[in-house]
């Protein structure tokens, strides 16, 4: 029998392993953190299985989600990058990566990034208790402030929703549902 999972979770294998073995889990790698910025800026507006389902594409395009790469593709390289099926080919989100790792960039030459993400949460994980998923919210005060801040910072795609949807994929925020089989793990740290 398949242990109790949030009721977002499909029973897609690909989303049950990120379910189970990174959705939640507290993130302090810089380059995990980026990546994941930039994943869920890719989702707005879409499912989050079809960005699972390009991910590794993604990581070969990047190569390995390389700031300065990204931060230096050309106009050229991007409009080739658009007819990449392998991708989300939206214009908007594709030369965001490039302005978002530019801004990567100048955020990490003045603060330590992972310090820097992880203040809007006090340094430490957030723990929800939520028993259903309708009590979880899409946005929070802290995820408008990050949102907020990263704007200023220059990047793009960060509304608060996105922000509070990377704050709980990292594991900012923990917000498996109690009746999660991930739960107990997650909750008490």
């Amino acid at each position: 029998m398949d242990p109790v999972r949030c009721s977002w979770c499909s029973e897609d294998p690909l989303y049950q392993r990120y379910h189970d073995e990174e959705w939640g889990v507290p993130c302090r790698d810089a380059d995990s953190l980026f990546e994941m910025l930039m994943l869920e800026g890719f989702q707005a507006g879409l499912s989050w299985i079809t960005v699972l389902r390009k991910r590794e594409h993604y990581r070969q395009v990047y190569r390995g989600f390389d700031i300065a790469f990204m931060a230096s593709q050309s106009d050229d390289e991007l409009q080739a990058l658009l007819q990449d099926p392998g991708i989300i080919r939206n214009r908007l989100k594709v030369y965001g990566a490039r302005r978002n790792a530019r801004a990567w960039q100048r955020l990490c030459a003045e603060h330590e990034p992972v310090e820097w993400l992880w203040q809007f949460v006090g340094g430490q994980p957030r723990i929800g208790h939520a028993a259903t998923l309708g009590e979880i919210p899409t946005q929070t005060a802290e995820a408008k402030a990050m949102s907020k801040a990263l704007q200023k910072a220059d990047f793009t795609f960060v509304g608060p929703t996105i922000c509070y949807a990377f704050m709980q994929a990292t594991g900012m925020v923990m917000d498996h549902t109690t009746d999660c089989h991930c739960y107990p793990a997650l909750a008490s740290g």
